[in-house]
């Protein structure tokens, strides 16, 4: 579908779940838990993805929170799976359960996996994280790569003084693996809403002069890629704040509690839940038409944004 810019969106971010295991300070530092009752329904996502395929999108990414946390996350892929249209399924996911679901979900249909890992280091990993296990999230990266979720992308928000020292590191795990290493610019959300925290993408372009630019692999991609001569894999980097991209964006984002959001970085959200109690699904498609059309210029990260949801509420 035709947004009023001219923009061809074709793609969903849908979060299934606020849950997570972790407490990534960038994501979701607070310990409170969310409200399971309030997540949508495995119908519900499913009628969700149906109409917003019968408007053009065509690739969709599950998010959470940790969507391997729904006990019908298969289910929901297989779904997605059989609905013609729909060409690529996605997910987002801290890998601690993807040692057991890889294959399982491949199987299902996932097309491939980003993983987050913002360290490489099992204390310091530990530490950002609020408790998580580096070493399992290595292994649900062996997994997914011994099961062709491919390519696989690593993701990994660089923090200063926290794990700005490690992005030698994360470079040479493209040496010998086909992934992809993407390095996300922290965007001012929560609790790093005004601080100096964000590494500029230039700047570490600047300290690693060896990556060379590369072709993105499909147009209006967020992160534009790099690589070092002679390694398998590629680097990226998705850069909000310093190089916006909002004139290619071709995505929207629904919340688990059935909320979409046209862009990330702008507070304003259309409810879907009457629409959803709907005997057909008319009004649910006039609701997402409408908000597709009014998609914002372009998102306000460069001023002062304030927002009542951080990360796993709007899905990562």
């Amino acid at each position: 579908m035709i947004d009023k810019l001219g923009r061809n969106i074709r793609y969903l971010r849908l979060s299934l779940t606020e849950r997570c295991q972790l407490r990534c300070e960038y994501c979701r530092a607070d310990s409170g838990e969310c409200p399971k009752q309030s997540e949508l329904s495995t119908e519900e996502v499913l009628r969700i993805v149906r109409v917003v395929a019968s408007l053009g999108i065509d690739k969709i990414r599950l998010t959470g929170g940790e969507p391997l946390l729904r006990t019908d996350i298969v289910e929901i892929v297989r779904g997605i799976a059989h609905i013609p249209s729909i060409t690529e399924i996605n997910l987002t996911t801290n890998a601690l359960r993807l040692p057991e679901l890889a294959g399982p979900l491949k199987e299902a249909g996932l097309t491939r996996v980003n993983i987050s890992i913002d360290s490489l280091d099992p204390d310091k990993f530990r530490a950002m994280t609020g408790g998580g296990n580096l070493e399992t999230v290595l292994a649900g990266i062996r997994e997914a790569v011994r099961v062709s979720l491919a390519p696989v992308k690593l993701n990994a928000v660089v923090m200063r003084g926290k794990n700005d020292d490690e992005i030698g590191d994360f470079i040479e795990l493209t040496k010998d693996q086909p992934i992809d290493m993407r390095f996300i610019e922290l965007m001012p959300m929560g609790e790093h809403a005004q601080d100096d925290s964000r590494v500029p993408t230039d700047e570490i372009l600047a300290r690693f002069p060896q990556l060379q630019p590369m072709a993105p692999r499909y147009p209006g991609q967020p992160s534009s890629d790099y690589q070092v001569p002679g390694y398998l894999g590629r680097v990226g980097f998705i850069s909000p704040i310093s190089h916006k991209f909002c004139g290619d964006c071709n995505r929207i984002r629904i919340t688990s509690d059935g909320m979409l959001r046209p862009c990330l970085g702008n507070n304003a959200e259309v409810s879907l839940k009457d629409a959803l109690k709907a005997g057909d699904d008319t009004e649910l498609y006039n609701t997402i038409f409408e908000a597709i059309r009014l998609k914002p210029t372009g998102h306000c990260f460069d001023e002062t944004f304030l927002t009542s949801r951080n990360m796993s509420k709007i899905g990562g």
